[in-house]
């Protein structure tokens, strides 16, 4: 596969323009020290946790086939293609405990990989043991100024792109979305590098969103008016308390299937937890609520994906539309992008690079 750009980026020297929700201040702190923390201690329903490791079946043509392999990572497949998402396999990454359980797969039991996608810098979604364990051929898709780790690795098919920016892979289309979110990997690198969301459209129709990691806001409405139809949404549902904390960052299970409506998202798979102790909630809620939510709000129980680690569901055909779904008010302020390139959200000067369109293609 060879790659091309219609240009080259200039990037801002921060993304804190951004920024939906600032980061927690010195009272935010002080609170969550007199909580006790923001990490569960009990950690006795672990065993409870669902796992299901499994060979991996081929893939029919016309068929996606996704395989949860814990936390936010996913391998998306279809009959001819491999795509691998903010793959962290490792059992222990820098600052948190070691994983509650076991990858869906290890690195080694991964078909050839095709494409990798990484929402953000965050350590619990790029881990850079689990990417130095992958062939340096692949083509590699990261929100912007993300790129530099990996081409320092010797990747060499590196894309970096912007919210409402796309990418084609062979006949594989990848669009980068806005997320509620931020990235730094310490204190001192705070908002250089760009945190976003992904949809990918596969040959025979189907759209799968990622959500990436995101609090609550008005971007998964201007996403489901900007492109319909989503098949299925990846969303977080763990990581959520305290609410006082974690809701500048963080969806909880109800939100998540506010937003999943916002989408329009036919089907939603719930991620981000089961796998490491990044908050205090208890450790089968995520589950337990975004069940309750999905039920509260009237939808089929089938198109509720709670998978265990390791298990592989397939998405047949794009769905079929029936009624159409109401998405949560906007607040005011904030509308749908007028423009596909158009940053959101709209606070602060919008930055367009000069590459609008970037491509990867053979």
């Amino acid at each position: 596969m060879a790659e091309h750009g219609s240009g080259t980026a200039t990037w801002p020297r921060s993304f804190r323009h951004r920024r939906v929700h600032p980061l927690p201040g010195l009272a935010d702190l002080i609170r969550i020290a007199v909580h006790g923390g923001w990490t569960r201690r009990d950690l006795s329903e672990a065993h409870l946790l669902p796992v299901q490791r499994a060979e991996l079946r081929p893939v029919g043509q016309g068929e996606v086939a996704l395989t949860w392999l814990g936390h936010s990572s996913w391998l998306v497949r279809t009959a001819t293609r491999a795509i691998l998402i903010d793959p962290v396999l490792s059992a222990k990454i820098p600052g948190v405990r070691p994983r509650l359980t076991p990858p869906g797969l290890d690195v080694a039991e991964l078909p050839p990989v095709d494409v990798l996608l990484i929402s953000h810098d965050h350590v619990d979604h790029l881990d850079w043991s689990t990417v130095d364990r992958l062939d340096r051929r692949i083509s590699v898709l990261v929100p912007a100024k993300l790129g530099r780790g990996f081409r320092r690795r010797g990747f060499c098919r590196v894309q970096e792109l912007d919210w409402w920016q796309h990418a084609m892979v062979d006949d594989l289309k990848f669009v980068c979305l806005p997320a509620a979110h931020w990235s730094g990997r310490t204190p001192w690198g705070l908002w250089r590098t760009l945190w976003a969301s992904w949809l990918l459209t596969v040959p025979t129709g189907q759209q799968i969103y990622h959500a990436g990691d995101s609090a609550y806001a008005p971007h998964f409405a201007a996403i489901g008016a900007r492109y319909p139809g989503i098949d299925l949404a990846l969303m977080p549902t763990g990581s959520f308390g305290p609410r006082f904390f974690q809701s500048w960052a963080h969806l909880d299970p109800a939100q998540a299937v506010r937003a999943c409506a916002d989408l329009g998202a036919a089907r939603m798979a719930l991620m981000h937890w089961a796998t490491f102790v990044l908050s205090d909630e208890p450790l089968l809620e995520p589950r337990t609520l975004s069940i309750h939510a999905w039920r509260h709000a009237g939808r089929p129980e089938q198109d509720l994906w709670a998978m265990a680690i390791g298990e592989t569901r397939t998405l047949a055909t794009a769905h079929t539309r029936g009624p159409a779904l109401e998405p949560t008010p906007r607040p005011a302020g904030r509308s749908t992008p007028a423009h596909p390139h158009e940053t959101w959200p709209d606070s602060g000067t919008p930055h367009r690079p000069s590459g609008q369109r970037q491509e990867v293609s053979s």
